[in-house]
C-alpha cells in the first residue's frame, strides 16, 4: 500500500501544478474528467481529490486518497470504460450518471461534495447492467438529458422527496396518482415496464413472488432544474439495500424514472468506516 500511495503523490505533482491552473473549472466538468480518468489513466484529473481529506463512502474502497490509488492499482490496464451520461450540480454537491465497464457492465451514480474547488467525500451506488432493455424497451440510462427549469430546483425537490416519504416510505399508496400526469410515465428500472399502472403491476407481482421492497429513511435529496436525485436506505428480498433513484419532473408532475440497488455489506466486510450513507 505505501508504494501505491508513494507512487500516486509522485504522479500527482505535475498534476497539482495543472489544478491550481483551472481551479475555477466548472465542478461538473472536474468529475466528468475524474470519471474518464478511470478509463484514461491520466492522473492530472485526480488532482481534484483533497489529498489530505477524502472521504470514502464507497464500502469496497480504503479510505483517502490512497484508497482511490489502491482501487486504480486493481483494474488491469485499459481495461475500463466510462461514459457519464448525466452530470449534475446541487451547491456544493456533483452528482453523476455513468455506465461503468470495469469487472463487468454496470450502472452507477456518484456524488461528489467539494470544498474550496476540491473533492472531500465521495458516495455511489452501484448495479450490473442487465444484457437486455427493459420491458419497455429502455435501458438504465437512455432517455432525457436537457436540464432545464433551474427555478423549480427547489420545488421540484420537494416533490419528489413527499413521494419518496409517502409512496416508498410509508406506503400511502392512496397518495400515487396525485405524483403523475395520468398514466404517463416512462421507466427505466431494469424490471419494470412504462406508466404508471406498470408500476403498480410490477410492485403487485413483486408481492406475489414474496418479494418485499420497503425504504427505511431518506439520507440525500440533490437537484438541478427537473432532476432530483433522493439517496434512501431500505431493504429488498429482506436484503439490507441502498437505493438511488433519480425522477425527471415536468410541469409538477414525476415524468420519468431511472434508478441504481445496492447490497450493503456485512460491517465486517467494509474497507472504510464511513458508512455507506
Amino acid at each position: 500500500m505505501k508504494l501505491i500511495v508513494t507512487a500516486l503523490t509522485a504522479a500527482l505533482l505535475p498534476a497539482q501544478i495543472i489544478f491550481a491552473q483551472t481551479k475555477n473549472m466548472d465542478n461538473k466538468i472536474k468529475v466528468e474528467q475524474l470519471l474518464k480518468a478511470i478509463e484514461t489513466g491520466e492522473t492530472a484529473p485526480v488532482a481534484v481529490i483533497n489529498p489530505k481529506k477524502y472521504i470514502q463512502h464507497n464500502l469496497g474502497v480504503a479510505d483517502g486518497l490512497a484508497g482511490f490509488g489502491a482501487l486504480l492499482q486493481q483494474l488491469p490496464p485499459k481495461s475500463a470504460k466510462v461514459n457519464t451520461v448525466r452530470v449534475f450540480q446541487d451547491g456544493n454537491y456533483v452528482f453523476a450518471h455513468t455506465e461503468y465497464n470495469f469487472f463487468g457492465p454496470k450502472t452507477g451514480f456518484d456524488i461528489f461534495r467539494f470544498e474550496e474547488g476540491k473533492i472531500v467525500e465521495h458516495w455511489d451506488n452501484l448495479q450490473e447492467k442487465p444484457a437486455t432493455a427493459n420491458p419497455s424497451g429502455h435501458t438504465m440510462t437512455d432517455g432525457s438529458t436537457d436540464v432545464k427549469d433551474l427555478d423549480k430546483t427547489a420545488a421540484n425537490k420537494t416533490l419528489v422527496k413527499h413521494f419518496v416519504e409517502d409512496i416508498l416510505v410509508n406506503g400511502k399508496m392512496e397518495k400515487l396518482a396525485g405524483y403523475f400526469n395520468g398514466d404517463n410515465y416512462i421507466q427505466h428500472n431494469p424490471l419494470i415496464p412504462d406508466q404508471l399502472s406498470g408500476l403498480g403491476a410490477a410492485l403487485q407481482a413483486m408481492a406475489k413472488q414474496g418479494i418485499t421492497m420497503k425504504y427505511d429513511q431518506i439520507h440525500q435529496v440533490l437537484g438541478e432544474g427537473n432532476f432530483v436525485l433522493i439517496v434512501s436506505e431500505g431493504h429488498l428480498g429482506g436484503k439490507h439495500s441502498s437505493f438511488y433513484d433519480l425522477f425527471r419532473v415536468e410541469n409538477g408532475k414525476i415524468a420519468e424514472h431511472w434508478d441504481t440497488i445496492e447490497e450493503i455489506p456485512a460491517k465486517a466486510q467494509w474497507k472504510n468506516s464511513n458508512g455507506k450513507f
